[in-house]
């Protein structure tokens, strides 16, 4: 049984390292990893380094946390899983102990361990891993691993339907029509949502946001959205109760903003990475601007959605690598030409060639 990793030794390159077999702790599974989702974080950080730079600059960097693939061995108090089940993993393992844990808000723990970020950088770009047997789930049948290492992204946007109050009835706008908006999308379909129109400017993205349910599909290029959303053939003065921005865009935001209804909802799904100026004048009428974080208790109910056929990610997936070839996946997410086309990437693990 061989190992190896890849590793980012300076931004916009990886080297695929050797490296042991690890060995599973009491509590822990060693998982044989089969597919790895191309999180928008990972993507950035292969860019530009990590959010959170380390603070030893010899510290090892891994990305990658969209992970499925079957068990390899099992730890001595490990019971519910055996070799050869078919699993996916929560990529984050909260403390346990603080106040955010006990209240049952993991998600927001301040020492969760977090795979690819502080403190460890451990990435699931490898061939073998270990994680807790406690952040574990059953792929159901029926179910591809490739489906099932996409469960975590979609996850964040069925947290941020439930948070947001997606139901039917419910006047939706997503602004942001990439892999999170679109998971945003079924999430609030699943819940029950019929009124769901999705933002975007790459024609492909919107297509596909069509098929996936959306009511109605705006191309943000040609459309004044504001005037439209507004117009009395649509919202008119009241506005849309449920706002989701989910591309990480400023512009986009501050959309939100005029587009929302008096008592609406504005929920921040995408990183905004620089700060956004908000006028409140405008939305001083008790709108609610609501912030979510990863997910929290979302896992069981996502698989369960996507396993049933309410939630396709599969048709979501738009390009996928093989684990050798992890440098030129990275590589063509950041490129202009190819990056607007791709909605979502996933790198194939066992199988491919030195992955035997």
């Amino acid at each position: 049984m061989k190992n190896s990793k890849a590793i980012l030794v300076e931004p916009k390159r990886f080297e695929i390292c050797e490296t042991p077999v690890p060995t599973p702790g009491p509590n822990d599974i060693l998982l044989k990893v089969e597919y790895v989702g191309m999180c928008g974080s990972d993507i950035h950080g292969f860019e530009f380094g990590p959010f959170i730079p380390p603070k030893d600059p010899n510290q090892v960097i891994g990305l990658g946390h969209e992970v499925a693939g079957e068990v390899a061995a099992v730890g001595a108090d490990v019971t519910e899983f055996k070799p050869g089940d078919k699993v996916l993993i929560e990529p984050g393992v909260p403390d346990g102990t603080c106040g955010y844990c006990r209240e049952g808000r993991y998600n927001i723990c301040p020492d969760v361990d977090f795979m690819a970020t502080q403190p460890n950088y451990r990435g699931a770009l490898c061939q073998y891993m270990v994680h807790p047997a406690e952040w574990t789930y059953h792929v159901p049948e029926g179910m591809s691993t490739m489906e099932a290492a996409l469960v975590e992204p979609a996850a964040v946007g069925m947290h941020a339907a439930i948070l947001g109050g997606a139901s039917l009835g419910s006047h939706i706008v997503i602004l942001g029509g990439g892999t999170i908006g679109l998971m945003t999308l079924q999430a609030c379909l699943s819940l029950g949502a019929t009124d769901v129109t999705v933002v975007d400017v790459i024609p492909s993205k919107l297509e596909l946001a069509k098929r996936l349910g959306a009511k109605e599909v705006i191309n943000g290029k040609g459309t004044d959205i504001v005037k439209y959303l507004r117009s009395d053939e649509k919202f008119g003065d009241h506005g849309v109760d449920l706002v989701f921005e989910c591309s990480g865009s400023g512009f986009l935001a501050q959309q939100a903003i005029q587009i929302v209804a008096r008592g609406g909802k504005i929920m921040m799904v995408g990183t905004q990475s620089k700060p956004v100026p908000i006028d409140f004048l405008k939305i001083n009428r008790e709108v609610v601007i609501q912030t979510s974080f990863r997910y929290c208790n979302d896992f069981p109910r996502t698989i369960e959605a996507i396993a049933s056929g309410k939630f396709d990610v599969k048709s979501m997936v738009t390009n996928v690598y093989d684990y050798r070839d992890v440098q030129r996946a990275f590589t063509e997410a950041i490129d202009p030409k190819r990056k607007a086309d791709m909605v979502k990437g996933v790198v194939k693990v066992a199988g491919t060639p030195g992955c035997e």
